[in-house]
């Protein structure tokens, strides 16, 4: 399937590890020019190692903290100039601190915001003139499962991200006379290096791969999501073929939201049991 990616210019925001890395590689393979940023400079030059095997076009890697609006602005701008346009805009980061709703005082809120969803919206409002200019565009918010699905131990993840939700769907109606659709992706776990990181924490002396496989249990497929398989609807939303489709959050759980809560205790229970 052609997905009318050749020759545009991408830029992926967190673009150096996971599901950032994925999408970019997704996006130079289809024949983009690609450009991503992130804040590890050893991160940034295995990642453009890794661009540069499968990349059809131009790849180049910078360190930008994308907290700092001015920074950020400057990197679109930075890009647009040199490729001699912007047509997509991926913005995947990391994410707040895990726990429930009482653990956190109000700087925490506030720096929850300050680090999810005001850094999506700064680079969203920079790409928004090279998009216009171009009369063609992509707006791709990678979030989580909380933006569609409330989990109360996430409770940093779910405010931040229903409020990303909400922002690009209001952009979304402001923009589509322009040609550019915007789209939030919400996958549910997905084995990237802070979840190895954090199931070698769990696992402790034991065994990672097993713990690994628990953490993905829960979803209807029975495993976690690799990145690439996040960054294959990605390449969609951002291709031609998806011109019809924005303002929508698109779950890519393996149908853990549709199982409803982990209950081992009900696992294989007789429909009698509890009648």
């Amino acid at each position: 399937m052609d997905l009318g990616l050749t020759g545009r210019v991408a830029l992926v925001a967190g673009g150096s590890s996971g599901i950032g890395l994925a999408c970019a590689k997704e996006f130079a393979a289809e024949g983009a020019h690609v450009a991503i940023c992130g804040r590890d400079p050893d991160r940034l030059a295995a990642a453009e190692r890794e661009l540069a095997g499968v990349a059809k076009g131009r790849v180049s890697a910078s360190a930008v903290d994308v907290t700092d609006a001015d920074a950020a602005r400057r990197w679109v701008d930075g890009v647009a100039a040199d490729l001699g346009a912007a047509h997509v805009l991926l913005v995947s980061g990391g994410s707040p601190p895990i726990g429930p709703a009482t653990l956190f005082e109000t700087a925490d809120y506030r720096a929850a915001v300050d680090r999810v969803l005001l850094p999506a919206v700064g680079l969203a409002l920079a790409a928004l003139p090279h998009l216009r200019a171009a009369g063609w565009g992509r707006l791709l918010f990678v979030a989580s499962e909380t933006a569609a699905v409330p989990i109360a131990p996430l409770l940093l993840s779910g405010v931040t991200r229903a409020a990303l939700v909400r922002f690009a769907q209001g952009l979304a109606v402001d923009l589509g006379r322009d040609r550019i659709t915007v789209n939030v992706l919400a996958p549910g776990s997905v084995r990237t290096p802070p979840m190895e990181r954090a199931a070698a924490r769990l696992a402790g002396d034991g065994d990672v791969e097993q713990q690994l496989a628990a953490m993905g249990h829960h979803s209807a497929l029975g495993r976690l999501a690799r990145p690439e398989e996040v960054a294959a609807v990605a390449a969609f939303l951002a291709s031609e073929r998806a011109s019809f489709v924005t303002a929508g959050v698109h779950l890519v759980d393996g149908g853990a939201s549709a199982t409803g809560p982990d209950l081992p205790h009900l696992t294989g229970v007789r429909k009698d049991t509890y009648a």
